[in-house]
């Protein structure tokens, strides 16, 4: 689905900002957030402002960004804009996309590592790993091109040196898969202190894979 850009969608997103803050994903101005939205019927997004905070953040404030390059709101839409463009360019199937530094995500992120399938739960990326992209510039194009390409396959990726983008098809999804991946980041770093976890084979992540298509969406006969 994609959102209009509405009173509605623009109040949704600003209380995913919040929420996204309150849980300790971003501190101050850190980290951003973008839902896919039509304005007139013109392609394009909603994306959080530069440099601006969770507290003062207004739905007003969001900027809408075209497809074509074109700009509605009062503010500069955040430095990231362009991986956010990317990523819905290469999934049209996504519409909605997280980036945080989250503290244990930015960790391994520093690391340089990817989350291997070190844990089942891993798949709720849609994948048996979650990739580490190498480290570039915010902002760049060089960035905007490592994003998409990695989340060509997967919801989630980390950023090298930087943090983590999370992505789904809601706001709603968008969010389960950052704050899942954030806390088998953390798992992932207090098991290798002790050792190198066993890692699950692309066989079995695959047929975790396969029953999370399905899981949890099934009504009840």
């Amino acid at each position: 689905m994609t959102f209009e850009d509405s009173a509605q969608a623009r109040a949704d997103a600003v209380a995913a900002v919040r929420r996204m803050d309150d849980l300790g994903m971003n501190r101050g101005s850190t980290g951003n957030l973008s839902v896919r939205a039509e304005h007139d019927g013109q392609p394009g997004m909603l994306i959080t402002p530069t440099g601006m905070g969770a507290d003062g953040l207004r739905p007003q404030d969001l900027v809408w960004c075209g497809w074509d390059g074109s700009l509605r709101g009062d503010w500069k839409p955040s430095s990231e804009w362009h991986f956010h463009q990317a990523v819905y360019r290469a999934r049209p199937d996504l519409n909605a996309v997280l980036h945080t530094h989250s503290t244990h995500a930015a960790a391994l992120a520093c690391l340089r590592r990817e989350l291997p399938a070190f844990h089942y739960m891993v798949a709720i990326a849609g994948s048996d790993h979650v990739p580490c992209v190498p480290y570039h510039l915010f902002g760049t194009e060089a960035l905007s091109q490592a994003v998409a390409g990695a989340m060509a396959r997967v919801d989630a990726c980390l950023l090298g040196n930087h943090g983590l983008v999370a992505a789904g098809s809601t706001l709603v999804q968008a969010m389960k898969v950052l704050q899942e991946i954030e806390s088998l980041c953390e798992v992932y770093l207090k098991a290798l202190a002790v050792g190198e976890p066993a890692v699950l084979s692309r066989e079995q992540m695959a047929e975790v894979i396969a029953k999370f298509q399905g899981y949890g969406r099934a009504a009840r006969a």
